[in-house]
């Protein structure tokens, strides 16, 4: 199938359908009865989405790190807007009750920055417990933040943001969080180190938990993730580099995991499994195959 993806976020509609979306101009979709063939399907924006160029700095320029939520038959679609190394960056958000190209309604901006603030306002994460809708973003600068947001309208409550997760060795290099609920704790998984480099790539999926969404997360060890906490759960092995830009979702077979990876050929999109038995996500490994189902 076509799985040649970058930021991957999956989501099951109630008929069984997988949904991938990932960066690109227009947002690209694809679609898989079982999760293994893949078949792309088109894009979000198929005309454009102008009201973004102002920090893509182009017409139609890329659109990053998309992630979905399927919640009561609705497609929620949050995506970001910037160019690399800037903070003139913004955080959208999108509706569908199909996901399909072309489906979307365009819900405006969430949350922007602009040179000279803390954080960037990019890789947006939507969690959802009961009636409480959050957001986590940030990349790079001070790292992770997480904001509430109105379930009624998708958009902050409060321009304060917390701090979630922080680096401060190699660049400060995080992003690409995701808060993931299971059993007693969230799970706040990031993407350390660099990206986009082909097979020079550095990326490697960390995570740290707490009781609570928005705040106190620690790794394995007891370290803050705040002071530079991060547990690995998937880095560069065999011929697998790079891996990040992670989402997670659960599926019948339990939590999913799923991110870009690079091989000389490209990077393409890698699905594990996750294992919490010991109160700490563990992967089953890829080896070298591209799905593990």
């Amino acid at each position: 199938g076509n799985t040649a993806v970058h930021d991957p976020t999956m989501c099951k509609d109630d008929k069984g359908t997988y949904y991938v979306f990932s960066t690109g101009v227009g947002i690209e979709i694809r679609t898989s009865p079982d999760r293994t063939a893949w078949t792309l399907a088109g894009l979000v924006w198929p005309n454009g989405a102008s009201w973004t160029d102002p920090y893509t700095g182009t017409t139609n320029g890329a659109l990053w790190a998309p992630d979905c939520t399927y919640l009561d038959g609705q497609f929620y679609l949050y995506y970001a807007a910037s160019t690399f190394g800037s903070q003139n960056s913004a955080i959208f958000f999108a509706k569908s009750t199909t996901g399909l190209p072309g489906s979307f309604t365009n819900e405006g901006l969430v949350t922007s920055t602009s040179a000279g603030a803390s954080y960037n306002a990019i890789d947006p994460n939507l969690l959802v417990v009961g009636s409480t809708w959050f957001l986590s973003l940030g990349s790079f600068w001070t790292g992770i933040k997480g904001q509430p947001l109105g379930s009624s309208t998708g958009k902050p409550t409060t321009t304060a943001v917390t701090a979630l997760a922080q680096r401060f060795v190699n660049s400060d290099a995080i992003e690409a969080s995701v808060i993931y609920q299971f059993g007693s704790f969230y799970y706040l998984f990031t993407s350390w180190d660099l990206c986009c480099q082909g097979t020079s790539s550095t990326y490697n999926i960390r995570v740290g938990r707490s009781t609570a969404y928005n705040g106190g997360y620690v790794d394995a060890s007891g370290v803050a993730l705040t002071n530079g906490g991060g547990t690995l759960v998937l880095g560069t092995h065999d011929s697998i580099v790079g891996p990040g830009g992670q989402d997670l979702m659960t599926d019948a077979d339990g939590p999913i995991l799923v991110y870009h990876y690079y091989t000389s050929a490209g990077s393409f999109l890698g699905i594990n499994r996750l294992d919490f038995s010991s109160g700490w996500p563990v992967s089953s490994d890829v080896h070298k195959m591209r799905f593990v189902d």
